[in-house]
């Protein structure tokens, strides 16, 4: 799954139940001041699960982008899985990312060329013709989810300037 030409691992995930809290960390521990936030409600967003409402933010860190996902309302039990059920305040490992560079095509034979009968997808949807993303369970073996994502290239480009990137260039 891994050495796919078009694929690259991108992003290291963190679940977490209070997002200004773990922002907080990552300033405070961390030294990444700002991140881009934002909710998972753009128009034009589907997914598999359309009951899941996600808080994120976003950072790009020594080159890998940093995401904190904070599941809103209990509606996203992918997410909120490893939080622990007191509500005390947790930031959580999650799953990374590899992004498929290129073309919906690109992302299509990435996709096809997984054993879905290892690698079980859990979750998945786009955005229009600018965005997919699926997740695989590897948890029995890794761990933990790897999102498998795809951007339209002009649409990435626009969401990666908003992203703060550290250090600064």
């Amino acid at each position: 799954m891994f050495p796919r030409s078009h694929a690259r691992h991108s992003q290291i995930a963190y679940v977490t139940n209070d997002l200004d809290r773990a922002l907080a960390v990552w300033r405070d521990e961390f030294d990444v001041p700002a991140f881009y936030v934002f909710t998972n409600d753009a128009p034009g967003m589907r997914t598999s699960h359309p009951e899941y409402r996600l808080k994120i933010a976003l950072a790009l860190v020594g080159g890998t982008e940093i995401e904190l996902i904070e599941p809103l309302d209990g509606t996203a039990p992918l997410y909120a899985e490893p939080l622990p059920a007191d509500g005390s305040f947790a930031m959580c490992f999650h799953h990374v990312a590899m992004r498929i560079e290129g073309t919906l095509a690109d992302f299509e034979a990435h996709m096809a060329s997984l054993d879905l009968a290892r690698h079980p997808v859990v979750i998945n949807g786009g955005m229009a013709d600018m965005m997919r993303y699926a997740y695989t369970d590897e948890r029995r073996t890794l761990g933990h989810y790897v999102e498998h994502v795809w951007f339209d290239p002009a649409f990435y480009a626009q969401m990666a300037a908003a992203i703060p990137v550290y250090p600064a260039g």
